[in-house]
């Protein structure tokens, strides 16, 4: 069984952008469509959460419920629908200040609570997203080296890529403006950063429509629009509320982080050496190890970590950059720490168990294998974690559990096909109605099964777990 691929910065899915991933600490990438990739990042995850908790919460939508989608893009874009907020890196880097980011999040969630039609113009498709999202998608970049994977994220793809991009009318726009402005300020926020986030992007409305960013052409902005948004805000009683100190510390931790990852030639000299606040020191410890200068990032994020040694992302980044060079054996205890300090981190636990079953002894197959386990009780679609517990089974001689991971890897990616395959090599390997028979049958049942493999699936007398019923997750 093929092992996965390394976290390989260097040979990502498509040319995807160099960020980390699940399985490594950090941003995880993988290309969905030219120019836009797929980020999974714990700490920027729990911050967008938490600037767009309290407008979920003013909405009656129960944040818990939303999957918070970080997509790596040059455009700022940003989007919500059932189940999922989307949120471009590039709207993080043009957003000044926290107020500017709520804003346009808020103006989102004004469409999603208002009942307007989702940009993909389907609902039901819209709320494929965190399936999607969920997927994990390879080891820092991508899944290198399978075509498999690269066929199934490219087939699932569209989904995606269908979400926030057909057009809103004007008046839905303006529509979503007023409730987006209401939402801040029943938060009690200011709904000074929609406007100005807007305002800064006034010219947008000379261009022409193929040299707009795409969300100001699902948004198109207008004078008129802008200047009766500004005419609101201005009479809300907490027009003039100023971002929390934390708050605006978050906003350039977001920004210098994603700045390292994204562009870090440019983050050198953004980020002076002589800067010496946290979020520069930050960005340049990451720029170093996306420039592969593995030793002068590792000295910079134990300077960091001198200052800040109950940071868990501190420890998952230097658990990063360790096990990407090769560094293995020593990557264990920095992610053991990062883990110990987040336990309810699937994704650092991702990493930790990937970095235990490339030890090799049984006893750390065994370990990892349990901390991929209690990752998927969180997080049970991420196909990145079912395909690193697959390799630990193989190695460890389970030869049924290992093909039912694999199975649950590929229907997790969408590739229906070997997702079968794989679940009836499970079957014949696995105790007859047990647990992870039956959840190796139900695969078998939702993915198309020819008409000799139901009526051998009927002959057994299975039944379709709920889980499974209607179709991927």
């Amino acid at each position: 069984m093929a092992a996965p691929a390394r976290l390989g910065l260097r040979n990502s899915l498509a040319a995807a952008l160099a960020f980390s991933l699940v399985l490594r600490p950090g941003l995880a990438t993988a290309q969905f469509a030219p120019g836009d990739s797929l980020i999974r990042d714990t700490e920027i995850e729990e911050m967008l959460r938490r600037d767009v908790a309290p407008l979920f919460a003013a909405a009656g939508i129960d944040s818990k419920s939303i999957q918070i989608v970080l997509v790596g893009s040059k455009e700022p874009n940003a989007s919500a629908g059932p189940g999922v907020m989307m949120v471009t890196t590039a709207l993080i880097l043009e957003a000044d200040n926290p107020n500017e980011l709520q804003g346009v999040m808020a103006h989102e969630v004004g469409h999603l609570a208002g009942g307007h039609s989702f940009r993909s113009g389907d609902a039901q498709r819209a709320g494929m997203v965190p399936m999607i999202l969920t997927m994990g998608l390879g080891v820092l970049a991508a899944l290198a080296g399978s075509g498999e994977a690269a066929a199934g994220l490219i087939s699932s793809a569209p989904y995606f890529g269908q979400l926030g991009y057909a057009g809103y009318s004007r008046e839905q726009e303006h529509r979503a403006d007023q409730a987006g402005a209401t939402l801040l300020e029943r938060a009690g926020l200011s709904a000074r950063g929609l406007a100005e986030f807007f305002d800064k992007f006034r010219y947008q409305e000379v261009f022409a429509q193929y040299r707009r960013f795409k969300y100001f052409i699902d948004h198109p902005l207008s004078s008129d629009r802008i200047e009766a948004l500004q005419r609101r805000v201005e009479t809300l009683p907490h027009y003039n509320v100023k971002d929390t100190p934390e708050a605006l510390s978050e906003h350039e931790i977001m920004k210098a982080k994603l700045d390292g990852f994204i562009n870090p030639q440019v983050s050198m000299g953004k980020y002076d050496e002589k800067d010496m606040s946290y979020p520069a020191r930050y960005a340049r410890a990451i720029a170093y190890y996306q420039m592969k200068e593995p030793d002068k990032a590792l000295k910079r994020v134990d300077a960091l970590l001198a200052d800040q040694p109950n940071n868990p992302y501190l420890w998952e980044l230097k658990g990063q950059i360790l096990f990407e060079f090769g560094r293995v054996a020593e990557a264990e205890a920095p992610q053991r720490r990062s883990v110990d300090l987040k336990p309810d981190g699937p994704l650092l636990r991702i990493n930790l168990g990937q970095t235990l079953i490339a030890l090799g002894p049984r006893q750390k197959t065994e370990e990892g294998i349990a901390e991929l386990r209690k990752a998927l009780t969180q997080e049970e679609d991420n196909a990145v974690a079912w395909r690193i517990l697959a390799e630990g089974y193989d190695k460890h001689g389970d030869e049924g559990l290992a093909r039912l991971a694999t199975a649950e890897y590929e229907y997790n990616i969408g590739d229906m096909k070997q997702a079968r395959q794989f679940a009836i090599r499970a079957r014949e390997r696995l105790p007859k109605n047990g647990p992870d028979w039956r959840r190796a049958t139900d695969i078998v049942l939702v993915s198309k099964p020819t008409p000799d493999e139901a009526r051998e699936i009927g002959r057994s007398g299975s039944l379709v777990s709920r889980s499974l019923a209607f179709g991927p997750r």
